[in-house]
């Protein structure tokens, strides 16, 4: 990642959303991140998207997931984290 005073791209705000959203980014990537969503558009946007997610997703009943489904869906994020995808 870049030094603390480098503007964030937004590619590295994706990385960083899900500490974003947790509170868990330390203060100068925070400072960061911040700045970056105050000036970008599409990124406002991708954070609320985020959110908006987690909200829907937290609602799913995990028993109510096809057991093909799921592994397919996990199968489809390993993939996508590893960069296969």
């Amino acid at each position: 990642m870049s030094t603390p005073t480098t503007p964030l791209t937004c590619r590295e705000l994706v990385e960083l959303v899900n500490d974003y959203v947790e509170g868990l980014l330390p203060a100068p990537d925070l400072a960061r991140f911040e700045g970056h969503v105050g000036c970008c558009d599409w990124c406002v946007a991708y954070v609320a998207q985020f959110r908006e997610t987690i909200a829907v997703a937290g609602q799913v009943d995990p028993g109510a997931i096809a057991p093909d489904v799921e592994a397919h869906m996990l199968a489809a994020f390993r993939d996508w984290q590893s960069g296969k995808a």
